[in-house]
């Protein structure tokens, strides 16, 4: 029997034969968290659909076509209750949905607070995330984006990791030695897809644009989170989009496991969405 090849060796392997970039990783800091430098070589566990211990936050980054390539990116930070990532079925689907759409993309592994032994705090989470926009921003050039359209796309938790960046400034350091920390780490936009707790206290004015998904009959009640999220960011005269599915509950992931045609159909929304801001623009020349 032939052994079987690594996720990322398939999609590596998929992506070189459509002309794209082969997905690389890319950690968060080169030596480790601040703070947790020492337990960066602790490998992470897989299994089916999940990973868990991430100790050395990354990016696992994924370019569409040179050709198709419009200059929005988007990170995107998959759920699972800050145990586990369902990162397959809310990293890389979704990730490579954006491909298509023309957008480059970055999944990104953050640490998991309530993952049985963690040391890890929300702090640390927030890190995780302002980091990620930084080190997305600083290498703008590189990946060929617009460092003015870079978004955050959050499933459940993932959605938390959304709130705990989205509403503050977080500029950079000027005169740090660190290239990335010298940019902001904020996201220019957000879209968040059944968001789980907390819902931001605040939301201030000067905030991206947003998008809200979930179903009605969502079990943890993510219905309720993302009505508050909406309340406040129209309050606050932000730009926001949000729709209220009556079925489909929580966890229905990129939609093409589910028995509804709404919830099979909700990406679609998401990409009007991007379209209908200018978002997916490509610049003239």
């Amino acid at each position: 029997m032939k052994p079987i090849l690594p996720l990322l060796a398939i999609l590596a392997a998929a992506a070189t034969s459509r002309g794209q970039p082969p997905p690389r990783v890319i950690p968060l800091w080169p030596n480790g968290a601040p703070g947790f430098e020492s337990r960066k070589d602790i490998p992470e566990v897989a299994k089916d659909y999940w990973v868990k211990d991430i100790n050395n936050p990354s990016l696992t980054v994924f370019l569409p076509p040179p050709g198709k390539a419009n200059g929005c990116a988007v990170i995107v930070a998959p759920g699972g209750g800050f145990r586990e990532l369902v990162f397959k079925a809310e990293g890389i689907e979704p990730a490579k949905y954006l491909n298509s759409l023309g957008v480059a993309a970055f999944a990104l592994k953050y640490r998991l607070p309530k993952e049985d032994g963690s040391p890890y705090t929300d702090e640390n989470v927030r890190q995780d995330g302002n980091r990620a926009v930084r080190l997305v921003r600083s290498r703008a050039a590189e990946f060929g984006i617009d460092p003015n359209r870079i978004g955050i796309l959050g499933f459940s938790k993932g959605a938390t990791v959304v709130n705990l960046i989205a509403y503050q400034k977080s500029n950079g350091d000027p005169s740090s030695s660190d290239p990335v920390e010298r940019v902001s780490g904020r996201p220019n936009f957000e879209m968040m897809i059944y968001p789980g707790d907390p819902s931001p206290k605040v939301v201030t004015p000067d905030t991206g644009p947003a998008f809200l998904l979930c179903a009605t009959d969502d079990e943890y009640k993510c219905d309720q989170v993302a009505l508050d999220i909406y309340e406040k960011m129209r309050a606050a005269n932000v730009p926001v989009e949000a729709h209220f599915i009556v079925r489909g509950k929580h966890a229905f992931n990129m939609g093409q496991r589910s028995p509804y045609a709404a919830i099979r159909a909700w990406p679609q929304r998401m990409a009007d969405w991007l379209s209908d801001s200018g978002l997916l623009r490509r610049p003239a020349g």
